[in-house]
């Protein structure tokens, strides 16, 4: 299998995970907040930026999927680098607020690790090749 292939499959599984796991958010926060890995939800109606984070994880979605399908690959990995520094911060958050360590490293940690890799091997898949140094002409005397 190509790297392009095995790029475009990454690609795709990163696109349906985030826009299935913010989907969820929207539809069910209570339901899908206790897998964040944070200990405890606030008492109250805070569903409200539960929903704002599973906005925020089906727009990061969206425009990984308009990069793959558009084909403007480049652009896909330099978006894939730096959305993965949305998973980072989630785990960043988990850790500080004392939350679950296995969820925080095995669920964001993991996928922004795995999404900065792919988006490295897209930008390597898309690197122009050098171009040969083009050879001095003798020059009259």
């Amino acid at each position: 299998m190509s790297l392009k292939k095995i790029n475009t499959v990454l690609a795709a599984a990163f696109i349906l995970f985030i826009l299935w796991f913010g989907t969820e958010f929207i539809l069910s926060p209570e339901m899908t907040a206790p897998g964040f890995g944070l200990p405890s939800r606030q008492s109250g109606d805070g569903d409200g930026f539960l929903i704002v984070k599973g906005i925020r994880d089906v727009v990061l979605a969206l425009v990984l999927g308009i990069l793959l399908v558009t084909g403007h690959r480049r652009a896909l990995g330099w978006v894939l680098l730096v959305e993965a520094l949305a998973a980072y911060g989630d785990m960043t958050t988990v850790l500080a607020h004392h939350g679950s360590v296995a969820t925080a490293l095995g669920v964001h940690g993991l996928t922004a690790t795995l999404m900065v890799v792919n988006g490295l091997l897209i930008m390597r898949e898309t690197r122009k090749a050098a171009p040969a140094p083009a050879a001095l002409a003798p020059q009259p005397a």
